[in-house]
């Protein structure tokens, strides 16, 4: 059976990715992919950075665009795709710190959307490259925990960015 370019891709991240695999990084790797499960970390930055600054609008600003990629990725995107996952838990599975089963298609990754939408809109005024390697580090746990191929990651980085440079045009300051 040939094998894709995506699929060698694929293989080539996972193996180096399972070189990484230790009790530390699992512990790092679950939590953070949790934390972020409804862009719930996001949402907590945009609110630590409107209280510090006292700019409201900036917390509604990220959290609307958040609500708005999550509603593209997750019920529309998603859809129109019916990638498996690449490590199919049981459901009911009890997964490491507090992380829960998705239940959409692997492909494109949400949390990579999210993760590059909110670091487009976040470094709106500096392009701070902070929030890339934030979005670059959550985005790579999903392929270490198995709940998405690098590809499924990839894409979501891409629409994600995309999306978020659209947004923070569209939407007010």
């Amino acid at each position: 059976m040939a094998t894709s370019a995506i699929e060698r891709f694929d293989a080539a991240v996972d193996s180096a990715i399972g070189k990484l695999r230790s009790p530390t990084v699992d512990h790092f790797a679950y939590a953070l992919g949790s934390a972020c499960d409804h862009s719930i970390l996001w949402h907590a930055i945009a609110s630590v950075w409107a209280a510090s600054t006292g700019d409201e609008k900036k917390f509604l600003r990220i959290s609307g665009a958040l609500a708005l990629e999550s509603g593209l990725t997750n019920g529309v995107v998603k859809s129109l795709f019916g990638r498996k996952r690449p490590s199919a838990y049981p459901k009911g599975t009890k997964l490491p710190h507090g992380m829960r089963v998705p239940i959409t298609s692997s492909f494109p990754s949400g949390h990579a959307a999210a993760a590059f939408c909110a670091a487009a809109i976040l470094s709106d005024d500096t392009d701070n490259l902070a929030w890339y390697a934030l979005a670059a580090t959550i985005s790579i746990t999903r392929v270490y925990v198995k709940m998405h191929h690098a590809s499924d990651v990839a894409a979501g980085a891409i629409w994600g960015y995309a999306l978020g440079r659209v947004l923070r045009v569209a939407l007010p300051k």
